[in-house]
């Protein structure tokens, strides 16, 4: 199993953009994190300095969003998309970005049902269910908005 470290994961998100800012080349991965990156542009700053991003601090009491794990979830949604895992979840985001019009906006409700899911899974001690997730982002889907 793959498991980056923190700083591992701050460099990745760093160095890719960096390198589509520079027009290098990029792997998949890293034109998937710059194309989200880029819908960000309050990240920017942070990922354009690596000390800075390697030294930072992120806690909920701030009110600041992390940008690494905000990032990081919407690669691990759009990885589950395009792999249909948990399957059903391809069908339910499409509609959700259907509805809502925008596929950023979708991901957004989506890292809500995939935080859910973690944070029960922590509290109970219990592997995360994705079923319960996969549920969520339906009834986001099939819900009208008011």
């Amino acid at each position: 199993m793959f498991a980056p470290s923190q700083n591992d994961v701050r460099t990745f998100f760093c160095e890719a953009w960096r390198k589509s800012r520079a027009g290098e080349p990029l792997s998949p991965i890293e034109t998937l994190a710059s194309q989200w990156i880029e819908l960000h542009p309050e990240y920017h700053a942070d990922l354009a300095d690596l000390p800075a991003a390697l030294a930072a601090v992120y806690q909920v009491e701030d009110g600041r969003t992390n940008p690494f794990l905000h990032l990081s979830m919407h690669l691990s949604i759009s990885e589950q998309v395009s792999i249909d895992q948990p399957r059903g979840i391809r069908q339910a985001v499409e509609l959700l970005a259907a509805r809502r019009g925008d596929l950023h906006a979708a991901q957004h409700e989506v890292m809500d049902c995939l935080g859910e899911m973690i944070w029960a899974s922590q509290r109970s001690g219990q592997p995360p269910d994705p079923h319960a997730y996969l549920d969520g982002v339906r009834r986001r889907a099939t819900a009208d908005r008011g």
